[in-house]
């Protein structure tokens, strides 16, 4: 039953937007991943088990893909690549299947552009340009 709290949440209807402002429409977002460093420790007289103990966190990187429609992106990243450094927070948001109720947010805290690859282009192939802004940033935060 659609709605119930134990059902799934969709990934096909999301939004993203930067520094509060909608940032079009991405059709692939990845990378939302946090990973925590283990680190054993074997105990002296205990040979049964090794303690694992939590480590540093690291996140991955953002990945946001969408088809090019203006130079949004791009702009960020190259002004990065004239020294100005512009960190920006953003929001991914997950809708349900009407696309008016919010099932998750995810917020992710001073990003910059990591990397920017431009559209593959093929004369022989009738696909959408695609272009591709890696996000490095200092933490994410969910909210339901």
């Amino acid at each position: 039953m659609s709605g119930h709290p134990t059902d799934p949440y969709i990934a096909f209807r999301f939004e993203v937007s930067i520094d509060g402002i909608v940032a079009g429409g991405f059709e692939e977002v990845g990378g939302i991943e946090l990973t925590t460093t283990v680190m054993q420790y074997a105990e002296g007289g205990r040979n049964g088990f090794i303690h694992n103990l939590p480590g540093p966190i690291t996140q991955s990187n953002i990945t946001l893909k969408r088809g090019v429609v203006d130079r949004s992106l791009w702009n960020w990243y190259a002004a990065l690549l004239q020294g100005d450094v512009q960190h920006k927070s953003g929001t991914v948001t997950v809708f349900d299947p009407t696309a008016e109720t919010v099932q998750m947010r995810i917020d992710f805290l001073n990003a910059i552009p990591a990397k920017w690859t431009g559209p593959g282009l093929s004369a022989s192939q009738s696909q959408i340009a695609v272009e591709t802004l890696e996000l490095a940033h200092q933490g994410l935060n969910w909210q339901s």
